[in-house]
Protein backbone atom coordinates (compact mmCIF):
# COMPACT_ATOMS: atom_id res chain seq x y z
CA UNK A 1 0.00 0.00 0.00
CA UNK A 2 1.39 3.43 -0.93
CA UNK A 3 1.58 6.26 1.58
CA UNK A 4 -1.27 8.01 -0.23
CA UNK A 5 -3.56 5.00 -0.02
CA UNK A 6 -2.67 4.53 3.65
CA UNK A 7 -3.53 8.16 4.35
CA UNK A 8 -6.89 8.01 2.55
CA UNK A 9 -7.93 4.74 4.21
CA UNK A 10 -7.11 5.91 7.73
CA UNK A 11 -8.48 9.44 7.15
CA UNK A 12 -11.91 8.26 5.97
CA UNK A 13 -12.31 5.67 8.73
CA UNK A 14 -11.24 8.08 11.47
CA UNK A 15 -13.40 10.92 10.12
CA UNK A 16 -16.53 8.80 10.61
CA UNK A 17 -15.67 8.18 14.27
CA UNK A 18 -14.72 11.83 14.80
CA UNK A 19 -18.12 13.01 13.54
CA UNK A 20 -19.88 10.79 16.09
CA UNK A 21 -17.66 11.97 18.95
CA UNK A 22 -18.25 15.59 17.93
CA UNK A 23 -22.03 15.12 18.15
CA UNK A 24 -21.77 13.87 21.74
CA UNK A 25 -19.41 16.65 22.86
CA UNK A 26 -21.60 19.32 21.23
CA UNK A 27 -24.65 18.01 23.08
CA UNK A 28 -22.80 18.03 26.40
CA UNK A 29 -21.33 21.50 25.95
CA UNK A 30 -24.35 23.21 24.43
CA UNK A 31 -26.91 21.96 26.93
CA UNK A 32 -24.80 21.89 30.09
CA UNK A 33 -21.33 23.33 30.59
CA UNK A 34 -18.61 23.76 28.00
CA UNK A 35 -15.78 23.86 30.53
CA UNK A 36 -16.76 20.49 31.99
CA UNK A 37 -17.35 19.01 28.54
CA UNK A 38 -13.93 20.09 27.30
CA UNK A 39 -12.33 18.79 30.49
CA UNK A 40 -13.90 15.42 29.69
CA UNK A 41 -12.48 15.63 26.16
CA UNK A 42 -9.01 16.37 27.52
CA UNK A 43 -9.22 13.46 29.98
CA UNK A 44 -10.37 11.09 27.23
CA UNK A 45 -7.62 12.17 24.85
CA UNK A 46 -5.02 11.73 27.61
CA UNK A 47 -6.20 8.17 28.27
CA UNK A 48 -6.10 7.35 24.55
CA UNK A 49 -2.57 8.75 24.19
CA UNK A 50 -1.39 6.57 27.08
CA UNK A 51 -3.00 3.47 25.54
CA UNK A 52 -1.49 4.13 22.10
CA UNK A 53 1.93 4.87 23.60
CA UNK A 54 1.90 1.52 25.40
CA UNK A 55 0.38 -0.65 22.64
CA UNK A 56 2.12 0.86 19.62
CA UNK A 57 5.69 -0.25 20.42
CA UNK A 58 4.44 -3.69 21.50
CA UNK A 59 2.80 -4.32 18.12
CA UNK A 60 5.98 -3.46 16.24
CA UNK A 61 7.79 -6.34 17.98
CA UNK A 62 5.56 -8.97 16.36
CA UNK A 63 6.91 -10.83 13.29
CA UNK A 64 5.39 -9.39 10.12
CA UNK A 65 3.46 -12.55 9.14
CA UNK A 66 1.94 -12.91 12.61
CA UNK A 67 1.14 -9.22 12.66
CA UNK A 68 -0.66 -9.40 9.31
CA UNK A 69 -2.65 -12.46 10.37
CA UNK A 70 -3.64 -10.75 13.63
CA UNK A 71 -4.42 -7.40 12.01
CA UNK A 72 -6.26 -9.06 9.13
CA UNK A 73 -8.51 -10.93 11.54
CA UNK A 74 -9.31 -7.78 13.53
CA UNK A 75 -10.02 -5.77 10.39
CA UNK A 76 -12.39 -8.47 9.16
CA UNK A 77 -14.29 -8.38 12.47
CA UNK A 78 -14.66 -4.60 12.40
CA UNK A 79 -15.07 -4.31 8.64
CA UNK A 80 -17.82 -6.91 8.34
CA UNK A 81 -19.76 -5.30 11.20
CA UNK A 82 -19.55 -1.88 9.54
CA UNK A 83 -20.36 -3.35 6.13
CA UNK A 84 -23.40 -5.28 7.37
CA UNK A 85 -24.94 -2.21 9.02
CA UNK A 86 -24.14 0.01 6.04
CA UNK A 87 -25.74 -2.48 3.65
CA UNK A 88 -28.89 -2.73 5.77
CA UNK A 89 -29.15 1.07 5.86
CA UNK A 90 -28.53 1.40 2.13
CA UNK A 91 -31.21 -1.19 1.38
CA UNK A 92 -33.76 0.54 3.64
CA UNK A 93 -33.97 -2.34 6.13
CA UNK A 94 -32.33 -0.33 8.92
CA UNK A 95 -32.82 3.30 9.91
CA UNK A 96 -30.12 5.51 8.43
CA UNK A 97 -27.62 7.12 10.77
CA UNK A 98 -28.95 10.62 11.51
CA UNK A 99 -26.60 12.93 13.41
CA UNK A 100 -29.34 15.54 13.93
CA UNK A 101 -31.66 12.97 15.54
CA UNK A 102 -28.85 11.60 17.71
CA UNK A 103 -27.89 15.14 18.72
CA UNK A 104 -31.49 15.92 19.69
CA UNK A 105 -31.68 12.74 21.79
CA UNK A 106 -28.38 13.46 23.57
CA UNK A 107 -29.42 17.09 24.07
CA UNK A 108 -32.74 16.13 25.68
CA UNK A 109 -31.05 13.59 27.97
CA UNK A 110 -28.40 16.13 29.00
CA UNK A 111 -30.98 18.80 29.81
CA UNK A 112 -32.98 16.36 31.94
CA UNK A 113 -29.99 15.09 33.94
CA UNK A 114 -29.49 16.62 37.43
CA UNK A 115 -26.57 18.97 38.02
CA UNK A 116 -23.74 17.69 40.23
CA UNK A 117 -20.25 19.01 40.99
CA UNK A 118 -17.36 16.66 41.76
CA UNK A 119 -13.98 18.07 42.71
CA UNK A 120 -12.76 20.54 40.12
CA UNK A 121 -15.43 19.42 37.61
CA UNK A 122 -18.36 21.84 37.69
CA UNK A 123 -20.80 19.58 35.87
CA UNK A 124 -20.14 15.86 36.23
CA UNK A 125 -22.71 14.81 33.60
CA UNK A 126 -21.08 16.95 30.89
CA UNK A 127 -17.66 15.62 31.86
CA UNK A 128 -18.64 11.95 31.80
CA UNK A 129 -20.70 12.23 28.61
CA UNK A 130 -17.82 13.86 26.72
CA UNK A 131 -15.24 11.53 28.27
CA UNK A 132 -17.13 8.38 27.31
CA UNK A 133 -17.87 9.66 23.81
CA UNK A 134 -14.23 10.55 23.13
CA UNK A 135 -12.87 7.31 24.59
CA UNK A 136 -15.34 4.96 22.87
CA UNK A 137 -15.03 6.58 19.44
CA UNK A 138 -11.34 7.30 19.98
CA UNK A 139 -10.55 3.66 20.66
CA UNK A 140 -11.72 2.82 17.16
CA UNK A 141 -9.63 5.68 15.75
CA UNK A 142 -6.59 4.39 17.65
CA UNK A 143 -7.26 0.82 16.51
CA UNK A 144 -7.52 1.83 12.85
CA UNK A 145 -4.37 4.00 12.96
CA UNK A 146 -2.33 1.39 14.84
CA UNK A 147 -3.36 -1.60 12.73
CA UNK A 148 -2.88 0.11 9.38
CA UNK A 149 0.28 1.94 10.44
CA UNK A 150 1.94 -1.06 12.11
CA UNK A 151 1.16 -3.42 9.25
CA UNK A 152 2.62 -0.99 6.72
CA UNK A 153 5.50 -0.09 9.04
CA UNK A 154 4.46 3.54 8.76
CA UNK A 155 2.82 4.54 12.05
CA UNK A 156 3.73 8.26 11.60
CA UNK A 157 1.71 8.47 8.35
CA UNK A 158 -1.26 6.64 9.89
CA UNK A 159 -1.12 8.87 12.97
CA UNK A 160 -0.94 11.97 10.76
CA UNK A 161 -4.00 10.82 8.79
CA UNK A 162 -5.95 10.16 12.00
CA UNK A 163 -5.02 13.56 13.46
CA UNK A 164 -5.86 15.26 10.16
CA UNK A 165 -9.32 13.66 10.16
CA UNK A 166 -9.96 14.71 13.75
CA UNK A 167 -8.71 18.23 13.02
CA UNK A 168 -10.86 18.68 9.91
CA UNK A 169 -14.00 17.41 11.67
CA UNK A 170 -13.33 19.55 14.75
CA UNK A 171 -12.79 22.72 12.72
CA UNK A 172 -15.93 22.00 10.69
CA UNK A 173 -17.91 21.50 13.91
CA UNK A 174 -16.60 24.75 15.40
CA UNK A 175 -17.51 26.63 12.23
CA UNK A 176 -20.98 25.11 12.02
CA UNK A 177 -21.64 25.02 15.78
CA UNK A 178 -23.92 22.08 15.06
CA UNK A 179 -23.72 18.37 14.22
CA UNK A 180 -22.25 17.69 10.79
CA UNK A 181 -25.52 16.34 9.41
CA UNK A 182 -24.54 17.14 5.82
CA UNK A 183 -21.57 14.79 5.91
CA UNK A 184 -22.55 11.70 3.85
CA UNK A 185 -21.84 9.48 6.85
CA UNK A 186 -23.89 6.49 5.70
CA UNK A 187 -22.05 6.41 2.37
CA UNK A 188 -18.71 6.88 4.12
CA UNK A 189 -19.46 3.94 6.41
CA UNK A 190 -20.24 1.73 3.42
CA UNK A 191 -16.95 2.72 1.78
CA UNK A 192 -14.97 2.24 5.00
CA UNK A 193 -16.64 -1.12 5.63
CA UNK A 194 -15.60 -2.28 2.16
CA UNK A 195 -12.05 -1.00 2.71
CA UNK A 196 -11.59 -2.61 6.13
CA UNK A 197 -12.99 -5.92 4.90
CA UNK A 198 -10.79 -5.85 1.81
CA UNK A 199 -7.59 -5.15 3.72
CA UNK A 200 -8.59 -7.74 6.30
CA UNK A 201 -8.91 -10.39 3.59
CA UNK A 202 -5.67 -9.32 1.91
CA UNK A 203 -3.45 -9.05 5.00
CA UNK A 204 -5.01 -12.06 6.74
CA UNK A 205 -4.29 -14.26 3.72
CA UNK A 206 -0.73 -12.93 3.48
CA UNK A 207 -0.18 -13.62 7.17
CA UNK A 208 -1.40 -17.19 6.66
CA UNK A 209 1.21 -17.71 3.93
CA UNK A 210 -0.72 -16.88 0.75
CA UNK A 211 0.95 -14.98 -2.09
CA UNK A 212 -1.30 -12.65 -4.06
CA UNK A 213 -0.77 -12.41 -7.85
CA UNK A 214 0.49 -8.92 -8.59
CA UNK A 215 1.48 -8.23 -4.99
CA UNK A 216 -0.11 -5.16 -3.38
CA UNK A 217 -1.96 -4.36 -6.61
CA UNK A 218 -4.23 -7.31 -5.82
CA UNK A 219 -5.89 -5.18 -3.12
CA UNK A 220 -7.62 -3.25 -5.91
CA UNK A 221 -9.15 -6.45 -7.27
CA UNK A 222 -10.19 -7.65 -3.80
CA UNK A 223 -11.74 -4.26 -2.99
CA UNK A 224 -13.62 -4.13 -6.29
CA UNK A 225 -14.93 -7.67 -5.83
CA UNK A 226 -16.18 -6.98 -2.29
CA UNK A 227 -17.73 -3.66 -3.38
CA UNK A 228 -19.60 -5.31 -6.28
CA UNK A 229 -20.78 -8.13 -4.02
CA UNK A 230 -21.99 -5.62 -1.41
CA UNK A 231 -23.87 -3.56 -4.01
CA UNK A 232 -25.48 -6.73 -5.39
CA UNK A 233 -26.62 -7.74 -1.90
CA UNK A 234 -28.04 -4.26 -1.30
CA UNK A 235 -30.05 -4.48 -4.51
CA UNK A 236 -31.30 -7.92 -3.54
CA UNK A 237 -32.24 -6.87 0.00
CA UNK A 238 -34.36 -3.99 -1.29
CA UNK A 239 -36.78 -6.43 -2.84
CA UNK A 240 -37.25 -8.65 0.21
CA UNK A 241 -40.70 -8.83 1.85
CA UNK A 242 -40.73 -7.91 5.59
CA UNK A 243 -41.01 -11.51 6.81
CA UNK A 244 -37.71 -12.34 5.07
CA UNK A 245 -35.72 -9.41 6.48
CA UNK A 246 -32.44 -10.42 8.20
CA UNK A 247 -32.20 -10.22 12.00
CA UNK A 248 -31.70 -6.73 13.40
CA UNK A 249 -32.86 -5.01 10.22
CA UNK A 250 -36.28 -3.57 11.15
CA UNK A 251 -36.39 0.20 11.72
CA UNK A 252 -33.97 0.45 14.59
CA UNK A 253 -31.68 3.46 14.64
CA UNK A 254 -28.14 2.12 14.53
CA UNK A 255 -25.37 4.26 15.97
CA UNK A 256 -22.14 2.64 14.96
Amino acid sequence: MSSGALFVAVFLACAVEAVEALTIVLAAGTSRDWRSALTGVAAGVTLLVLLVASLGPALTLLPLDWLRLFVGGLLLIFGLQWLRKAMLRASGLKARHDEEAIYATELAAAKAAPAARRGFVRDWYSFTLSFKGVVLEGLEVAFIALTFGTNQRDIPMAAFAALAAIGVVTLAGIAARAPLARVPENTMKLIVGIMLTSFGVFWGAEGAGAHWPGGDAATLVVTAAIALFALALIAGLRGLPPHEWPAGSSAEAGRA
